[in-house]
């Protein structure tokens, strides 16, 4: 009887052990996916934040002054470009890299553009801090913001 008593004690003991095993590998396997799904989400997020900072200069109408903010702030950005058109300039100057139509960078290793001649009245490039630009935004084949467009 003792025997029998200690028997089923010991089973008992080994399907608890065997039940904990279990639920706590389910609740890391489900934990694994909710980290998967949060990443992703964060990942998102984090995209459209770095994206939201160009919002601004999508299709409206901005300062001189803004045209110039914006070149001193993104001048150095890798892969990136900034084409200002002035009315003493229409053909227009590219900042950085130079991008094509389609928004890739032509020629990655050349940088384009002198800023301080944009701060300079006598230079063709001259931008006037009160001037109205019509700003865009250009995107490459991924949908990556690779530049903006300035025409005054």
């Amino acid at each position: 009887m003792n025997n029998a008593s200690s028997a089923l004690k010991v089973a008992a003991g080994i399907f608890l052990t065997i039940a904990l095993i279990t639920i706590v590998v389910i609740l890391f396997i489900s934990a694994q996916e909710a980290t998967k799904t949060a990443q992703n989400n964060f990942s998102d997020i984090q995209t459209e934040l770095s994206q939201a900072a160009f919002t601004v200069y999508d299709g409206t109408t901005i300062s001189g002054s803004q045209v110039t903010n914006a070149l001193r702030k993104y001048k150095d950005k890798d892969q990136f470009g900034i084409f200002i058109a002035t009315g003493k300039n229409r053909a227009g100057q590219w900042y950085g890299n130079v991008l094509d139509n389609s928004g890739m960078i032509l020629n990655p290793d050349s940088r384009q553009g002198n800023i301080s001649l944009t701060m300079n009245e006598k230079s063709a490039e001259y931008v006037n801090p009160s001037g109205k630009f019509q700003a865009s935004i250009v995107k490459d084949d991924s949908n990556v913001i690779r530049g903006i467009k300035f025409i005054q």
